[in-house]
C-alpha cells in the first residue's frame, strides 16, 4: 500500500511576534497563533493593550512578554527584537500588522498626513523586516496588506498608496531574504474590528454597496484572516514565498448584483 504524508498547516511550537497585535486583524492573528499552540508576543504602542492582550494569550496557554514598541523608531524595533530573543528563545515568525490611516482625499491630505502614514504602514514594515531578518535563522514574515491597493476607495490615498508598497517590498523581501526567510502577505477585504468602528455602519450605502458586491454576503471579521496567516506562517507553506493572498469573501471576484 502506497503510503502518503504532508506537513501539517500549524504552528504548534513556533515563536512568534505580531507587530499591531493588540487590535483588529493583529489581535486575531495573535490570539490564533496562541491557539494553535505557538508562543507569541503581541506588541503595539500602548502599554495597557499590550498588558490586556498578553492575558488573554496567557489564557491560551502561549508564553509571552509585554513588550512596546513604536515602528517608526528603529531604535524601539531593535529592543522588541532582543526582548522578544530573550523572551521566546528566538523568533520563527514575524508578522507587520501595524495601522494607521489619515482619512484625507488627494486634495486635502498635507504632506504631513501622507508622510505618516507611510512612516507607520510602509517604512514600519520595512524596518521591523530588516531588524527582525537578524534574528530569524530560518522561519517566515507574513505582511498584512490591503484590498485598498487593488481597488480605489475614497480619502484613502495616502493608506492605499502605502499597502500597494508593502505589495511591492513583499515580492522584493521574499526575493532577497529567501531560502532562509520565506515572506509573503496576505490582503483582508472589510472587516470589522474596534478599528472600523463607525465606519461600515449596516444600513448606509458604504456598508450596503459592500456587501451587495462581497459573494458571501457579508463582511468579514479579524479572525477569518488568521486562517491564511497560520498557513503561511507554517512549515506547509514551505514551498510559498513572495505571494500575496486576498482574504475578501470574493469581493475582488464578483461583478454585478442580482
Amino acid at each position: 500500500m502506497t503510503s502518503y504524508t504532508h506537513t501539517p498547516v500549524t504552528v504548534d511550537g513556533k515563536r512568534a511576534v505580531v507587530i499591531g497585535g493588540t487590535s483588529g486583524i493583529g489581535r486575531g492573528i495573535a490570539r490564533g497563533f496562541a491557539a494553535e499552540g505557538a508562543d507569541v508576543i503581541a506588541s503595539s504602542r500602548t502599554e495597557e493593550n499590550v498588558a490586556e492582550t498578553a492575558a488573554e494569550l496567557r489564557d491560551l496557554g502561549a508564553e509571552t512578554a509585554e513588550l512596546t514598541c513604536d515602528v517608526t523608531d528603529r531604535e524601539s524595533l531593535e529592543r522588541l527584537r532582543d526582548d522578544a530573543v530573550e523572551a521566546l528563545g528566538g523568533v520563527d515568525i514575524l508578522v507587520n500588522s501595524p495601522s494607521y490611516i489619515a482619512r484625507k482625499s488627494v486634495r486635502d491630505a498635507s504632506e504631513t498626513d501622507w508622510a505618516e502614514v507611510f512612516d507607520v504602514q510602509l517604512d514600519g514594515t520595512f524596518r521591523a523586516t530588516q531588524v527582525f531578518a537578524e534574528a530569524i535563522d530560518s522561519g517566515s514574515v507574513v505582511n498584512i496588506a490591503s484590498l485598498s491597493s487593488e481597488i480605489a476607495i475614497p480619502n484613502l490615498a495616502a493608506y492605499s498608496t502605502a499597502k500597494g508598497g508593502i505589495d511591492a517590498f513583499t515580492r522584493s523581501a521574499a526575493e532577497e531574504l529567501g531560502p532562509e526567510i520565506r515572506v509573503n502577505a496576505v490582503r483582508p477585504g472589510f472587516i470589522v474590528s474596534e478599528q472600523t468602528s463607525g465606519t461600515y455602519t449596516e444600513g448606509t450605502p458604504r456598508h450596503d454597496t459592500i456587501v451587495d458586491r462581497t459573494v458571501d454576503g457579508r463582511l468579514g471579521r479579524p479572525e477569518e484572516i488568521t486562517g491564511a496567516v497560520v498557513y503561511l506562517a507554517s512549515d506547509a507553506a514551505s514551498y510559498t514565498t513572495g505571494e500575496i493572498i486576498t482574504v475578501d469573501g470574493g469581493f475582488t471576484r464578483s461583478t454585478f448584483p442580482e
